[in-house]
């Protein structure tokens, strides 16, 4: 309930904001933009998907070497149109990604390994990503007072994100699966399900953590991927500011893409950040002199970008036949580990 409340609030949110500029201005804004140039603007998240797709297939096993680039780019993308539209706080595709896997003789437990090592490195990313998004945020506009405030607040909430994620890669470490059976039994809470499965969830912490020891150059080179997918956002910020007629320049378009992610990270509670994310893009790119109507055709053009890839990934979740994981899935929420 408290999701299509929030939905409802964002859409509200997002028709003030549209109302209150004026859709005339935006109209005219948003019709200088051709077929090709509505091509031209999803390129960048093409890279994205196959950068950050080939960051996730660097941390598979080996039972997943034969299995043809493309097919793990389907499989990551049928995964996450599920995170975009599923309130589960972009983790609710990371089962059925190693679901997918399993249906090309993947083990389970190698699967769902490498979806939760993928997180993490792309998570370590998204990190450095922000900080250099808020060093160049500050470099080109100065710190005054106000500004001064909500630097502090946002380094703040990144350090926090950064001291989870260290955290996560420690807990990962120490066998995250066993710690949690190992805790929940010291508060005297048995879940039998979890009891049941006590053999399979050691032998994904084992596999997490062989991982960790033994293919230390996977780790990098899948953290490295994951950063410059992000970086593709950037890319994407620097061209539709472009097709807009504003001044486009590099080091901003980084810093408004990586404020953008902490942006949408931020509001990841509510459904598609929608409302949070389109006001947060008007705010950012006012804040580096772009005018309201340059902010909410941004905005709204990102929001076709999201269109788009949800087309493709749903086509993609249909090919794979995932459809009927993710049902089966809303009905029984506890997949099977390693059947």
């Amino acid at each position: 309930m408290l999701k299509i409340f929030l939905l409802v609030v964002g859409l509200l949110t997002l028709v003030l904001i549209v109302w209150h500029i004026g859709p005339g201005q935006i109209y005219d804004a948003a019709a200088q933009l051709g077929p090709v140039a509505l091509l031209v603007l999803l390129i960048p998240s093409v890279i994205m998907y196959a950068v950050e797709a080939y960051g996730w297939k660097v941390t598979l096993g080996p039972s997943a070497k034969a299995i043809p680039f493309w097919r793990v780019l389907a499989i990551r993308t049928a995964g996450e149109v599920v995170n975009m539209t599923t309130p589960t706080a972009y983790v609710g595709g990371e089962p059925l990604k190693a679901y997918l896997l399993k249906k090309h003789h993947v083990p389970m437990v190698e699967g769902l390994a490498s979806v939760i090592i993928a997180k993490t490195t792309m998570t370590i990313a998204e990190v450095l990503f922000i900080l250099l998004g808020i060093a160049l945020g500050v470099w080109l506009l100065g710190g005054n007072d106000s500004s001064g405030h909500t630097v502090a607040a946002a380094l703040v909430s990144v350090g926090l994100l950064a001291f989870g994620t260290a955290a996560f890669v420690f807990v990962q470490r120490q066998g995250i699966f066993t710690w949690l059976l190992g805790f929940l039994r010291k508060i005297g809470l048995k879940i039998a399900y979890l009891e049941a499965r006590e053999e399979k969830l050691r032998s994904l912490d084992q596999t997490i953590l062989d991982f960790y020891r033994h293919n230390r150059p996977a780790f990098y080179a899948s953290t490295g991927l994951f950063f410059l997918g992000w970086m593709a956002e950037a890319l994407e910020v620097y061209v539709i500011v472009y097709y807009l007629g504003g001044p486009a320049m590099a080091l901003s378009a980084i810093s408004i893409g990586a404020l953008s992610v902490f942006i949408k990270g931020g509001t990841f509670f509510i459904p598609g950040s929608l409302g949070a994310q389109d006001g947060g893009n008007v705010l950012l790119l006012s804040a580096f002199g772009y005018s309201d109507v340059t902010g909410i055709a941004f905005a709204l053009l990102r929001r076709f970008r999201e269109l788009v890839w949800i087309g493709i990934g749903l086509l993609c979740l249909a090919m794979l036949g995932g459809r009927a994981a993710v049902i089966q899935e809303s009905h029984t929420p506890d997949s099977e580990i390693g059947s």
